[in-house]
């Protein structure tokens, strides 16, 4: 049986008398693509909190890496990936190779010295990315698309056995968004890296995940991507609360 990577049991969590998750169960075993989609206000946003360790549920158990979280002490080997591209100070003073090599310091410690093996893999990430020939310009000079490469890159330097992403594609355009993917299909595929993206995008879920979780407060729907798919449209409407239709990309 593969190992679970990440495994959530019965969580419960609430904002004042507002419950915005109520008995969620996740597994997610190494080597998944597990896409989590739901409707705004559903919790996804809370549910990442609470892997990562910034918000405490109510109830419930995490396990992270095999680790129950009051136990869990090892971030670097857990990587994340935010909305940076439409936020993200364009003025920052910063090139792609000095953001990237940010993701070491968990490792390494704040004001050391890089040796040559820390360059060589600040520059492994980089081309991991596609990033290469930017290695030396400005953050703030490249697209929404290509930030958020370099963002991955920062995470995947601490060489992560879990790449968590919360709706990184926000602001960014169709095009790249298709090559975005691509790149996070490769790193699961090739890299056997386990990846949890937060997204609306049902169809590129469709496409590119392994695996599905529909949360709207609750976990509707846990399964592959397939089975996600076969889905009814009133199925749908009834796990959004409200008229939706699925829109599969071609896989080809």
């Amino acid at each position: 049986m593969c190992e679970s990577v990440i495994r959530l049991k019965n969580i419960n969590f609430s904002y004042g008398n507002r419950q915005i998750l109520k008995n969620v169960h996740l597994d997610i075993k190494r080597g998944m693509f597990m896409g989590l989609v739901g409707p705004n206000g559903g919790g996804k946003t809370t549910l990442i909190k609470i892997i990562l360790g910034l918000l405490k549920p109510d109830k419930g158990s995490i396990h992270l890496l095999n680790q129950p979280m009051e136990h869990f002490k090892d971030w670097n080997r857990i990587g994340f990936v935010s909305q940076k591209a439409n936020t993200f100070n364009k003025g920052f003073p910063a090139t792609v190779f000095e953001v990237v090599s940010m993701g070491l310091t968990a490792k390494i410690g704040y004001f050391k010295f890089f040796k040559k093996h820390h360059k060589q893999k600040v520059l492994s990430a980089i081309k991991q990315v596609g990033m290469e020939k930017y290695t030396y310009q400005n953050i703030g000079d490249l697209s929404g698309g290509q930030q958020q490469r370099v963002f991955i890159a920062r995470a995947l330097v601490s060489d992560p056995e879990l790449l968590i992403l919360d709706e990184p594609t926000v602001g960014i355009d169709y095009k790249n968004v298709e090559h975005f993917y691509e790149l996070l299909h490769d790193l699961n595929k090739n890299n056997q890296l386990t990846l949890l993206l937060v997204t609306h995008d049902t169809g590129v879920m469709t496409k590119y995940a392994t695996n599905i979780a529909c949360l709207n407060n609750s976990l509707h729907f846990h399964g592959n991507s397939d089975e996600y798919t076969a889905l009814s449209t009133e199925q749908l409407s009834q796990i959004y609360g409200h008229p939706v239709q699925a829109v599969v990309h071609d896989h080809d």
